[in-house]
């Protein structure tokens, strides 16, 4: 039976990694914050965009386990300006994605570990500590690590949850609300574009997928499936726990994040620790350090594995040291934006996460059009109950796109 687990637990892997790259600025901060601005309003928004979303990130690993190749490959068969549009769009938002995903880390790094309080230093350290690990062992190691940092942030944060329901004595309403101002529909938009994340992480599943296969054989179709449905179910769970924090711990508080990275992670800590008691103090810091660092680590592998692979396709290039280049320019990118831009973060990451849901519908057409079609296998095309939750999706979030643009 143990020897049975140890290979189940083996064989986890790309799922992990998909709930790592989600569970991070979406989570924390957006989730966070939408408990703390709605209560339990938005619950709906968290529920619906996860199922919607669902069919369009499983047909990543379920292409790339069936046919042994990634999603990129598929899209180039879709014809050549698929791939050119996603090769702009990816150019345009990963060094904003990657400077969230990392400002965030070195706030909650400042408040855990001191040593300096300028966030910039903080980014350099985070990133090189990233490009490290990265460059050193590539997918095995972030493979190997993502399994202890998911169980480690998953048994923290729901303790703190946990700790929180019983020490926190308030009412709440779990009545659900649709936002009506510009500012609040804006944020929901942005809310549901990064949750539980971009759609086009669908690719960089389909390319740990594949990385998996080179040392696991066994890891087929189904298996594939069934590590990407646990990683998912995660993401679901620790989302609903940052809005039952926030809502729990900060709503009615009449406290206002700061823009300042530092500032805004200890808010946050200091907002728990002073309902829950200082000794969760840590508990919380590591729950909330450990979600953002596996987001920057997995963000840091991810973009420059699909541009290296999309540049391989477009062009045939050959470069075995592709993957580095792409690892080593976000790295300069993002340090050089968190260096001159830093008073704008708060508005990039409002554009990038808004941008991420008008581009969804994109990425929900051409995953479902790829999987449906001849270059997939008959046996793994899509059942007709999810070819019609596949539809659903596309009207949610073409819909939602349409009435965000009409309240501008």
């Amino acid at each position: 039976m143990n020897s049975k687990k140890s290979n189940i637990f083996k064989l986890l892997g790309p799922g992990l990694l998909f709930a790592g790259a989600s569970i991070g600025v979406s989570h924390l901060v957006q989730s966070t914050r939408a408990g703390a601005d709605f209560g339990f309003g938005l619950i709906w928004a968290l529920f619906l965009v996860h199922l919607f979303k669902y069919p369009f990130f499983q047909y990543g690993p379920r292409y790339a386990s069936a046919t042994g190749e990634s999603l990129l490959d598929g899209y180039l068969k879709l014809g050549k300006g698929v791939l050119i549009i996603y090769f702009f769009l990816n150019l345009i938002l990963m060094f904003t994605l990657q400077a969230a995903v990392t400002i965030v880390t070195a706030g909650l790094a400042i408040n855990l570990f001191g040593l300096t309080d300028d966030p910039v230093t903080w980014s350099i350290i985070v990133t090189l500590v990233g490009l490290l690990i990265l460059l050193r062992g590539e997918y095995k190691i972030l493979d190997n690590s993502m399994k202890f940092i998911i169980i480690i942030l998953t048994i923290t944060t729901v303790s703190a949850v946990l700790v929180t329901i019983f020490n926190v004595d308030k009412s709440f309403s779990f009545t659900q609300i649709l936002p009506q101002e510009t500012l609040e529909i804006s944020f929901l938009i942005a809310f549901m574009g990064w949750m539980p994340a971009p759609i086009e992480i669908s690719i960089w599943h389909s390319l740990w997928t594949i990385e998996k296969k080179k040392d696991h054989k066994e890891f087929d179709t189904k298996k594939s499936i069934l590590d990407f449905n646990i990683g998912y179910v995660g993401t679901i769970l620790l989302g609903f726990c940052f809005i039952s924090l926030g809502a729990l711990v900060m709503f009615d508080s009449g406290e206002n994040f700061s823009p300042n990275a530092g500032q805004f992670a200890q808010q946050l800590i200091s907002l728990y620790t002073k309902n829950i008691g200082t000794s969760m103090y840590l508990v919380i810091g590591i729950a909330a350090f450990t979600t953002m660092f596996s987001t920057t680590l997995t963000t840091l592998d991810g973009s420059p594995r699909t541009m290296t692979r999309t540049v391989q396709l477009l062009w045939n290039s050959k470069s075995k040291k592709m993957y580095w280049f792409w690892i080593i320019f976000l790295s300069l990118g993002t340090i050089i934006i968190l260096k001159y831009f830093m008073s704008e973060m708060g508005l990039l990451v409002k554009i990038a996460t808004i941008l991420s849901f008008l581009t969804a519908p994109f990425y929900a057409i051409i995953n479902f059009i790829l999987i449906s079609g001849r270059h997939t296998p008959k046996e793994w095309r899509p059942s007709l109950g999810m070819k019609i939750l596949s539809y659903l999706g596309i009207i949610f979030l073409v819909g939602f796109n349409v009435w965000y643009l009409m309240n501008l």
